[in-house]
């Protein structure tokens, strides 16, 4: 053999060589997870050989109690259970790594309802066997599946994060976008994904000075309020309307509490906020949350005629996905749109 043919074949091997350990450092065959980018760090950029292979975040547990948790750095493959998760992950720019997600009909989330992309189940009821054969290094659960905890963590670390009512909406949002941040190195993206949020609250807040109202929730033909302790409790919390539909020291059920619209009618809010869960659900033959309200009643009382009944635009997304970046932006224009136009 000439000199010329050992130079090609000693380089060859190099490359082979230089190719196989590329291979093992990015977790095998990038075939199997199409979605995941070739390098592990958003962007293209290349990894930090000094990273940790391991990060420990706070997440709550199957108890729904704060705990530290060790997860996987700058995951690959990502298992979502939780539409807020989701919408953070995207707004950091690594939703590439989804492997699988629970059905939504979020229209901002869309992207990732496809054939490439398993179908997990929903946020409520998640396909264990669907979530273990996608072989995530990591699956995000919301409070509907904190039953399901231990046995997901079977397959993969859980992170279960959720909005915290007195902490707030928007504190809640910037404190879990920090922690799933931290799993990728990506902390310093989250102060301008979070920069205009406060002014906006404060502009609501401005608007909502002296100001009662009632916050309802429209399901199964019936008008629930809801007080300060669960959803929709921004309006009251941060934003600052004087919730007089429920003593702000009892807590509401999951979907308030049941009320007449007499009530309304004794209370005379300046304003009332209503929830359509039916539509938030999609749940067939379901009469509007503006039909079943505006009735004889309701329609002689002084916040309909001053034209401050304000039907949430985004009933999904107020309640199913609360907690997303993408989310509490929508939410805030439901408001903006009502209250200071």
């Amino acid at each position: 053999m000439n000199m010329k043919k050992m130079l090609s074949f000693a380089l060859a091997g190099v490359m082979a060589l230089s190719l196989m350990a590329c291979s093992a450092q990015n977790g095998g065959d990038s075939s199997e997870n199409p979605s995941s980018p070739s390098s592990s760090q958003p962007g293209g950029e290349t990894q930090n050989v000094d990273a940790p292979e391991a990060v420990t975040i706070t997440s709550l547990n199957a108890n729904k109690e704060p705990a530290e948790l060790e997860v996987p750095y700058d995951p690959q493959r990502i298992a979502i259970l939780d539409m807020a998760s989701l919408d953070i992950l995207d707004a950091l720019g690594v939703g590439d790594r989804v492997v699988g997600t629970a059905d939504t009909s979020l229209d901002y989330l869309q992207d990732y309802i496809n054939d490439g992309i398993a179908n997990l189940g929903t946020i409520k009821e998640a396909d264990l066997e669907a979530v273990m054969a996608c072989e995530p290094d990591v699956i995000f659960i919301g409070g509907r599946l904190a039953a399901s905890y231990d046995a997901l963590s079977e397959i993969a670390p859980v992170v279960y994060l959720a909005t915290d009512t007195e902490l707030g909406v928007v504190e809640s949002v910037r404190q879990n976008a920090a922690t799933i941040a931290s799993m990728f190195g990506l902390e310093a993206k989250v102060e301008g994904l979070m920069a205009d949020f406060d002014a906006r609250i404060q502009a609501l807040a401005d608007a909502a000075q002296g100001h009662t109202a009632i916050v309802g929730l429209v399901t199964s033909g019936g008008f629930n309020v809801l007080g300060v302790d669960g959803r929709c409790s921004m309006i009251s919390r941060e934003i600052g309307f004087e919730n007089i539909g429920i003593d702000a020291e009892i807590d509401t059920a999951t979907h308030g509490n049941e009320a007449t619209f007499e009530f309304i009618v004794e209370k005379d809010p300046d304003y009332m906020f209503v929830l359509d869960r039916d539509a938030a659900i999609q749940t067939e033959g379901a009469q509007l949350a503006q039909e079943i309200v505006e009735n004889e009643l309701v329609m002689d009382t002084r916040v309909y005629q001053d034209g401050h009944i304000v039907y949430l635009a985004h009933p999904a997304v107020w309640y199913t996905a609360e907690g997303g970046i993408t989310a509490l932006d929508i939410m805030l224009q439901d408001l903006e749109s009502a209250v200071l136009e």
